[in-house]
């Protein structure tokens, strides 16, 4: 799925305009990469996590050249899919296997959460 694909489905399952779900989509990952560049860790209960790991710094070779470059350290982003997401994934979730058509998305009942607001 592309950014695109998902700004068209973001504005069809909620109704909105393709200009206004875009701002959402946007807003969504702009603000994962500003936690991340921050240093923050992101949760997402029922999707996962991500975080910045940090690599060491090593000696590499030029493929063209085959001459050694000096790699410096740095920070990569680093996802971390939940166990509910792996579950769906790999339709082991039992509300997934009998009942969920690849087509459509995920119920929040499939992802193991209530549909009701009370309590958390």
């Amino acid at each position: 799925m592309t950014k695109a694909e998902l700004i068209d489905e973001v504005s069809k399952v909620v109704e909105m305009t393709r200009k206004d779900s875009e701002t959402i989509v946007e807003t969504i990952f702009d603000s994962i990469v500003n936690s991340l560049h921050k240093g923050e860790k992101i949760e997402i209960r029922g999707f996962g996590s991500f975080r910045t790991r940090q690599r060491q710094p090593r000696v590499g070779r030029n493929p063209k050249t085959g001459s050694r470059v000096e790699v410096p350290s740095k920070r990569i982003p680093f996802f971390k899919p939940s166990k509910e997401l792996r579950d769906l994934v790999n339709h082991s979730a039992a509300a997934n296997t009998d009942a969920h058509d690849p087509a459509q998305p995920p119920s929040a009942a499939a992802l193991g959460r209530e549909t009701n607001n009370s309590g958390s």
